[in-house]
């Protein structure tokens, strides 16, 4: 009971995130909505991890690979921060779920799994789910679109490599790495999009921080009391506040095609990750 609530709450505050960055992003640049995502993160979480986890902070054996990650979630928070900026949180999300999708089509290749034909295909169903949602030839196709979707490929590819790292980095210290690689690296462009803030604005900035802190830290707990295939089913409840915040925040509420395209890639993850729990298992 303990992991199912932890992980719920930080399907909550990762969403409460999101709809601060989108309302930001009205006068602001993605790119530094993502520099206070990840300089806030590290301002609040380094304090937490040195004043309670300090002695289970021991230096990565893999310091290219947790350099990787950091750059390729670096990479998918600022598609997803650019595609919430002009679709709905909603659409956003849905296409970015295509990510358990990834890691399996690609688990075989990079990590050596076995994956048979059932979760196959569902990848296939899920990728037609995707396609339901964008629907290439009967709407005009944006960017903001291909840019969600691609924030899930990267995710999937950040969970390949958070697999590979979870056999020999403590989780604490990978989160800490992966904010500071982030911080590091969009730090230097700073200088040529820097739009000065209000107090307000400041105060949201901040927030993004403080909520993506919270969010993973209940994530860290989750794992603590169950594995990640028993809790990866309650990631999709982060599409219910997402739908909520960008109704009466931004009025935005899904249409019915959106609704349908992420009933298929729901119904696919969630096979997937029922499969993945019963193989292990046997």
């Amino acid at each position: 009971m303990k992991a199912i609530t932890f992980n719920l709450l930080a399907w909550v505050m990762l969403p409460i995130m999101d709809g601060f960055a989108k309302y930001l992003s009205a006068d602001m640049p993605v790119l530094q909505i993502t520099w206070a995502r990840y300089f806030f993160t590290v301002v609040f979480t380094l304090p937490i991890m040195f004043l309670f986890y300090r002695k289970q902070l021991v230096w990565t054996d893999k310091p290219k690979l947790q350099l990787i990650r950091g750059l390729i979630l670096l990479c998918a928070n600022i598609c997803f921060f650019y595609a919430i900026s002009v679709i709905s949180l909603a659409k956003a999300l849905t296409l970015a779920f295509v990510a358990p999708l990834i890691v399996t089509a690609f688990s075989p290749i990079l990590l050596g799994e076995k994956v048979g034909v059932r979760r196959w295909t569902a990848v296939i169903i899920g990728f037609i789910g995707s396609l339901v949602v964008i629907r290439p030839g009967f709407v005009e196709l944006n960017l903001a679109s291909f840019a969600a979707l691609g924030t899930g490929v990267m995710y999937g590819f950040y969970l390949i490599i958070t697999r590979k790292l979870s056999t020999s980095d403590n989780p604490l210290l990978t989160l800490l790495l992966t904010g500071l690689v982030g911080l590091v690296a969009v730090s230097g462009l700073m200088p040529f999009v820097w739009v000065n803030p209000s107090p307000s604005q400041w105060s949201m900035m901040a927030s993004i921080g403080v909520f993506a802190c919270i969010g993973h830290l209940f994530l860290i707990l989750s794992l603590k009391y169950a594995d990640a295939s028993k809790l990866a089913p309650f990631s999709y409840f982060e599409i219910i506040t997402n739908i909520v915040i960008g109704y009466y925040f931004f009025s935005d509420f899904p249409d019915n095609w959106t609704f349908l395209g992420l009933f298929i890639i729901v119904i696919s993850g969630i096979y997937i990750s029922r499969r993945e729990s019963y193989i292990k298992l046997s």
